[in-house]
């Protein structure tokens, strides 16, 4: 009888052990002790430098396969096969993040980019690289951070994510299973190697520097819906233009927008980074109809960050974008409607540049701030998926993610920048407290945001130095029955954000980080 149980308690044990460790190994701290905790005066107004770069993060499409019923998701269970270009004699995927898992590239449509700017004011530099991806997590962050070589004098770096759902999967949830990451290794090492470079390059192309500010209110309003009540958006382009002072060519134009670069909508397959391609080949090389040139461009680099996006701001195949240089208004999701929205808005940033609304500085100083946040995880399922691996980040405690936000204030323009997908009431006010909320309470997060930030021009960039999914209002917050506003269901949001916890913490903490300068 003794052998009988010892021969089954010590497998199970075996397999106990087992379990413990691989969780532990999934979850142990990549960055133990890592800590942010910036607070940089500005010095008196002086010149300021800047310089630009553009470095590719274009994957590789090797491995081809054939979509046997149309569905853009690749299941072999359904007769879907794969060409094994590689040799390797598997299926070398390059899984799109976004919609859904399953969905490998079949092609490129365009680059993809890590975008870098660096200012310098004469005792502060700052980096920020606005990359074309679904997301980076703080780990990944840090990662690229710790690989700036010293020499550089880089202060501080922000690394922003443009969201778009039609780049390779940096998160994990969007493999060839729920259950399995579809992030490449390799990729993610193209991705750090690139971001140090851009910094690198555009350090090493530091300029003198005047800079014009600018912001289209409205335009852009026809092109955005609010997928969720309360329906709130900002349809604001917010615009910073860096010129070399010398000379005045345009080192490089800074332009963020609050909507999901997912124009091209869940069928497709090719590597895009969306809308913000054409927006940004329009500002820097013009707009042409055929081979005559409409409105000249800005030329330099220029830079597409995300703003709030989340409740969710999107161009639906509902919304009907109109194409201004052959007068036809796009709804069913192609490149010529994303090309169509790519280039008014690039029109749109142009034509405020030119209005008599700019702000122009030669002269200038940074004042930043910056710190740690730790945020708990009450979403079950990426407690799961931290446990499983599927997501390669690691905690700080019990169920928390170590994450980040910033706060920077620069001339006629402050900017603020948080780890997720912001609802933008938070930002910019019209929080309810819903019928059928699952918390008891009246708004929180107020004031909004951007009420109390300094300045003319006030930037709040999502995505940013981390991703924790959607930051929704602890009172609009709606998991179980009932539902808010007559929904029969759950709305979306939920599933995929870290709890109802994140947004009154990252609140008061970003209020206070916008504050501190007052004192």
């Amino acid at each position: 009888m003794r052998k009988v149980l010892i021969s089954i308690v010590i497998p199970v044990l075996a397999v106990i052990i087992t379990a413990v460790t691989f969780v532990i190994y999934n979850t142990w701290d990549r960055h133990r002790g890592y800590l942010v905790d910036l607070d940089i005066k500005a010095p008196p107004e002086g010149r300021v430098l800047a310089g630009f770069a553009a470095m590719k993060i274009t994957p590789e499409i090797t491995d081809t396969w054939t979509d046997v019923k149309g569905n853009s998701r690749f299941m072999p269970e359904e007769g879907d096969t794969f060409k094994d270009i590689t040799g390797s004699g598997n299926f070398d995927a390059v899984w799109l993040a976004g919609f859904s898992n399953r969905k490998a590239a079949k092609g490129v449509h365009d680059d993809l980019w890590a975008r870098a700017m660096v200012l310098d004011d004469g005792q502060t530099r700052m980096a920020w690289v606005a990359l074309d991806a679904i997301g980076l997590f703080g780990c990944d962050v840090i990662d690229i951070r710790k690989s700036i070589p010293g020499d550089l004098g880089i202060d501080y770096a922000i690394i922003s994510s443009s969201h778009t759902h039609s780049a390779p999967d940096l998160l994990g949830m969007w493999g060839s299973s729920r259950i399995r990451s579809g992030v490449d290794p390799g990729y993610m090492d193209l991705v750090k190697r690139q971001s140090l470079a851009a910094i690198e390059t555009a350090v090493q192309g530091l300029r003198p520097a005047k800079f014009r500010f600018a912001v289209d209110k409205e335009n852009a309003a026809p092109m955005i819906r609010d997928t969720r009540e309360p329906e709130v958006i900002n349809p604001e382009l917010r615009i910073m233009q860096v010129m070399d002072l010398e000379c005045g060519t345009t080192l490089g134009t800074l332009v963020q927008w609050d909507n999901h670069p997912e124009t091209i909508w869940s069928r497709n397959l090719m590597v895009t980074s969306d809308f913000p391609h054409y927006l940004r080949e329009g500002i820097e090389n013009g707009i042409w109809k055929g081979d005559s040139l409409i409105t000249p461009g800005l030329g330099g680099i220029a830079m597409h960050v995300t703003g709030n996006i989340g409740g969710l701001m999107t161009t639906s195949p509902a919304v009907g974008i109109e194409c201004s240089l052959t007068d036809t208004v796009y709804f069913e999701p192609s490149f010529d409607k994303v090309r169509a929205q790519g280039l008014s808005l690039a029109q749109m940033t142009i034509t405020a540049l030119n209005s008599s609304g700019i702000v122009e500085i030669e002269t200038g100083s940074i004042e930043l701030r910056a710190r740690t946040v730790i945020l708990p995880v009450d979403n079950r399922q990426f407690r799961l998926g931290a446990a499983i691996g599927l997501f390669s980040r690691g905690l700080t405690g019990w169920m928390r993610f170590r994450s980040e936000i910033a706060f920077w204030k620069f001339g006629p323009a402050s900017f603020l920048h948080h780890p997720g997908e912001l609802y933008p009431e938070i930002a910019d006010g019209g929080i309810e407290a819903p019928d059928g909320q699952d918390f008891n309470t009246g708004p929180q997060e107020i004031p909004p945001l951007r009420e109390i930030m300094p300045g003319h021009f006030k930037f709040i960039t999502g995505l940013s130095n981390d991703m924790i999914g959607y930051i929704i209002p602890e009172s609009q917050w709606d998991a179980e029955p009932p539902y808010t506003y007559g929904n029969e269901r759950s709305p979306y949001g939920e599933i995929n954000s870290l709890g109802p916890r994140t947004a009154p913490i990252l609140h008061s903490e970003m209020k206070r980080l916008i504050e501190a300068g007052k004192h």
